[in-house]
C-alpha cells in the first residue's frame, strides 16, 4: 500500500509551507488527514499577501462550493470586512493580483462579490489517490475530534451516550422506532468515526400495567412453543386478544352500570383490576411475577438482537423503564418538592413551569404531571431519575436522545427540570435529535406489524428485481442474502434522503429501483467497481506503483476533487447531524462515477493506463464504501 509521502511532496511544492506550520498557524486543522485543510491554509497565506487581511480572518471564510463547476473553495469578499471599496471591485482587483504561477490553484474566477478557486489537477491527483490508499477504511475520519484534549491524547476520549430505537416489548416495532433505529445507528457510527467513546443504549418500554395484562393473557392462552419460536409476535397476539376482551368487558360493565345494576364485585375482579394487581406484585418485587416478566423481556431482546444485526446495529446496554428503581424516583420526587419545583394539585404532583421559568418559555413548557394521586410516578419522573443515574454511571460528555418530534415538549421539560434541580451542567450535555413521521408504511397484506415483516417484503421485492437478469443472478453466491442487504439498503436510504424533521411517504416501488438516488443504486455503483477490479486482476502492490500523471481526463480529475472533499463532508456532518449530508455527497460521487466510465476504460486499455485508472477507481470504491458504512449500509461485492 502507498504511504503518506505524496502529502509531503505536495507540501514541498509550496515554498515555506510545512504540515507543522499549518497546524500551528491554523487551529483545528489536520492537513495530514484532510488535503483541503492544506489547500485552505496555503490559500489563506496567498490571499493575505494579495489583500493585506490577516490569515486568521481569511481562513474561516474559505467555504465549500455548491458544486465542482463553482470551484473547490469559495470566498465571499464582504466576509473580509475591507472598507473603502465596493466588494465587486475588490473581487476583480484581488483576482487580478492572484499569482499566475501558484503551485496549487489556477487564477480565481469572479462572480460579482465571490471569488471561486479551482485546484490544479496534477498535484491533487498525485496526493489524494495515495492518501486514500494509505488510510483505507479510516479515510475521511478524524479521531482527534473525540479526544478530551487533541494536543494531549493521554487525557483520553470524550464519551457520548446515544439512546435510540426503544421499542415497547410485546407491541409492534412501528415506523417511529424504525426511524429512531436508523438515525441512532448512523449517529453512533458518526461519533465512533470521530474518535468518541460511544455507548449505545436501547431504553425499552418494558414496564407498566400492560405487563400485568400480558401475564394474564399468557396464563390463559400462552403457548410455550410459539413463545420460543417467535416471542415478540406471540406476545403481541396475546396482548391484542386480552386487550380486546378487556375492552369488551369494560363496555359490558358500563352498560350494566347504566341500567342500575351493582357491578362493584365484577369490577373488583375485572381484567383491568387483575392486571393492576399483577403489576402491583411486580413493583413489590414478587419473585414469580418478576420471573415471568423477565422471561418475556429476555426472549424479546434475543429476537431484537437478530433484527438489529441485519441493520448493522448493536447496543452496549439494553436498559428500560423497569431498570429505574422506586427509590431513585422517590429521591427525585423529594428533591423536586424541597426545591419547590413541583406542587400538589388535587392530590397529584405537577410542575407549573410558568411560575418557574419567566416569559413565553415557561408557558410553552406547560404543566406536566410527575406523580399521580395514587403515588405512581409518571414517565417524566422516571426519565429524570434515569438521566441522573446515567450521568453517575457513565460520566458522559454528551448524551443524545433520538426520539420522534412528537416528544419535543417532553424532552424540553426533562432538560429544564434537570437544570432547575441544580444540574445545568448535565442538562447542557443533553440533546434531542428529533424526526418526522413515516407515512403510508404497510406490508403487501396492507397491515403494519413488525419491522421484520417490512424487511421481508422489501427483500422479496429486491429478489424479484434481481431474478430479471438471469446471467448476473447466476453469479451471486447467496442471492437471498444479497436481496436482504439490498432491501435493507433501500429502506435505510429512503429514510435518510430528506432532512430528519421532514415526514416522508414509504414507497416500495421507488425505494427498490436501480434508477434514481436509491439504496440499490449505491450498492450497484459499489458492486460495479468491485467487478472492474476483479476483471482487471491487478494486485495492491501493482496499484501502488501506478503512474497517476496519466490521469488527465476531466472525469478522472473530478472524481479526485470529490474524494478530496470527503473529510470535509464528515466534519460538516458532525455539525448538521443529518444523514442526508452524507447521502447527498455519496450520490454526487456516484453520479460523477457513472459518467466517467465512457472516458476511463480500464480492461483492454494500455497496461500502465489501466493501472492508473484502476488505482483511481479503487480509491473511489474505498471512499464510497466508507460513506455507505457510515450510514449503516453493508457494501455488496456482487449483485
Amino acid at each position: 500500500m502507498a504511504t503518506a509521502a505524496p502529502i509531503d511532496q505536495l507540501v514541498k511544492q509550496v515554498d515555506g509551507l510545512s504540515l507543522d506550520a499549518v497546524k500551528a498557524k491554523f487551529p483545528d486543522t489536520y492537513p495530514d488527514l484532510n488535503l483541503m485543510d492544506l489547500y485552505r491554509a496555503h490559500l489563506a497565506n496567498v490571499l493575505s499577501e494579495v489583500t493585506g487581511v490577516d490569515t486568521a480572518i481569511i481562513y474561516p471564510n474559505l467555504g465549500w462550493t455548491s458544486g465542482l463547476d463553482k470551484g473547490d473553495i469559495a470566498l465571499p469578499v464582504p466576509s473580509l470586512r475591507v472598507k473603502g471599496k465596493k466588494p465587486d471591485e475588490l473581487a476583480q482587483e484581488w483576482a487580478a493580483k492572484f499569482p499566475d504561477t501558484d503551485p496549487l490553484f489556477t487564477k480565481p474566477t469572479v462572480s460579482q462579490i465571490h471569488l471561486s478557486f479551482f485546484v490544479k489537477a496534477s498535484p491533487l491527483v498525485n496526493a489524494v489517490i495515495p492518501l486514500v490508499q494509505h488510510k483505507g477504511a479510516e479515510y475521511g475520519f478524524n479521531k482527534a475530534d473525540g479526544l478530551k484534549d487533541p494536543k494531549d491524547p493521554s487525557k483520553g476520549q470524550k464519551r457520548i451516550i446515544v439512546e435510540f430505537s426503544s421499542p415497547n416489548i410485546a407491541k409492534p416495532f412501528h415506523a417511529g422506532h424504525l426511524r429512531s433505529t436508523i438515525i441512532g445507528g448512523f449517529l453512533s457510527n458518526l461519533y465512533a468515526g470521530a474518535g468518541w467513546d460511544v455507548i449505545r443504549i436501547n431504553y425499552l418500554g418494558d414496564w407498566g400495567k400492560q405487563y400485568g395484562l400480558l401475564a394474564l393473557a399468557y396464563e390463559k392462552y400462552g403457548d410455550e412453543e410459539a413463545l420460543q419460536k417467535d416471542p415478540i409476535n406471540h406476545l403481541f397476539q396475546l396482548y391484542v386478544r386480552i386487550n380486546t376482551e378487556m375492552t369488551a368487558e369494560k363496555e359490558e360493565l358500563t352498560k350494566r352500570k347504566e341500567a342500575g345494576e351493582d357491578v362493584s364485585a365484577l369490577e373488583a375482579n375485572s381484567l383491568d383490576e387483575q392486571a393492576r394487581r399483577y403489576f402491583k406484585k411486580m413493583t413489590d418485587r414478587d419473585a414469580d411475577a418478576l420471573a415471568m416478566w423477565k422471561r418475556f423481556r429476555d426472549l424479546s431482546i434475543v429476537r431484537y438482537k437478530d433484527t438489529y444485526a441485519r441493520l448493522n446495529i448493536h447496543f452496549d446496554e439494553y436498559s428500560g423503564e423497569s431498570q429505574v428503581s422506586e427509590e431513585a424516583m422517590n429521591k427525585v420526587g423529594n428533591l423536586m418538592e424541597e426545591k419547590k419545583i413541583c406542587k400538589e394539585d388535587k392530590g397529584a404532583q405537577l410542575i407549573d413551569f410558568s411560575a418557574l421559568v419567566p416569559g413565553k418559555e415557561g408557558k410553552r413548557l406547560e404543566k406536566p404531571l410527575v406523580r399521580k394521586r395514587d403515588g405512581t410516578a409518571l414517565y417524566l419522573t422516571r426519565d429524570i431519575s434515569e438521566l441522573l443515574g446515567r450521568h453517575e454511571k457513565y460520566h458522559f460528555d454528551k448524551m443524545i436522545y433520538v426520539v420522534a418530534s412528537a416528544q419535543d415538549l417532553h424532552l424540553r421539560q426533562l432538560f429544564k427540570i434537570i437544570e432547575l434541580l441544580g444540574y445545568k451542567d448535565i442538562a447542557d450535555k443533553c440533546q434531542h435529535i428529533n424526526f418526522g413521521l413515516v407515512l403510508g408504511m404497510s406490508t403487501r397484506k396492507g397491515t403494519v406489524k413488525f419491522l421484520d415483516d417490512i424487511l421481508r417484503d422489501v427483500a422479496d421485492k429486491m429478489h424479484e428485481v434481481m431474478k430479471k437478469n438471469e446471467n448476473k443472478y447466476s453469479q451471486i453466491e447467496d442471492p437471498l442474502a444479497t436481496a436482504d442487504v439490498l432491501g435493507i439498503s433501500s429502506v435505510m436510504v429512503q429514510d435518510m434522503s430528506g432532512k430528519r424533521i421532514n415526514n416522508y411517504t414509504f414507497n416500495m416501488e421507488t425505494m427498490t429501483s436501480f434508477e434514481g438516488d436509491t439504496g440499490p443504486y449505491l450498492q450497484y455503483a459499489h458492486a460495479r467497481l468491485n467487478s472492474i477490479r476483479r476483471k482487471a486482476g491487478v494486485s495492491d502492490e501493482e496499484l501502488a506503483t501506478a503512474d497517476l500523471s496519466l490521469l488527465t481526463e476531466t472525469s478522472a480529475i473530478n472524481l479526485c476533487r470529490h474524494m478530496a472533499g470527503w473529510p470535509d463532508v464528515v466534519k460538516n456532518t458532525l455539525k448538521t447531524l443529518e444523514p442526508t449530508t452524507v447521502l447527498t455527497y455519496l450520490f454526487k460521487l456516484t453520479h460523477a462515477l457513472s459518467s466517467s466510465y465512457d472516458q476511463l476504460q480500464v480492461v483492454g486499455s494500455e497496461p500502465e493506463l489501466m493501472k492508473a485508472r484502476l488505482a483511481l477507481y479503487t480509491a473511489v470504491q474505498t471512499v464510497l464504501a466508507n460513506g455507505m458504512r457510515l450510514i449503516g449500509l453493508s457494501p455488496v461485492e456482487r449483485m
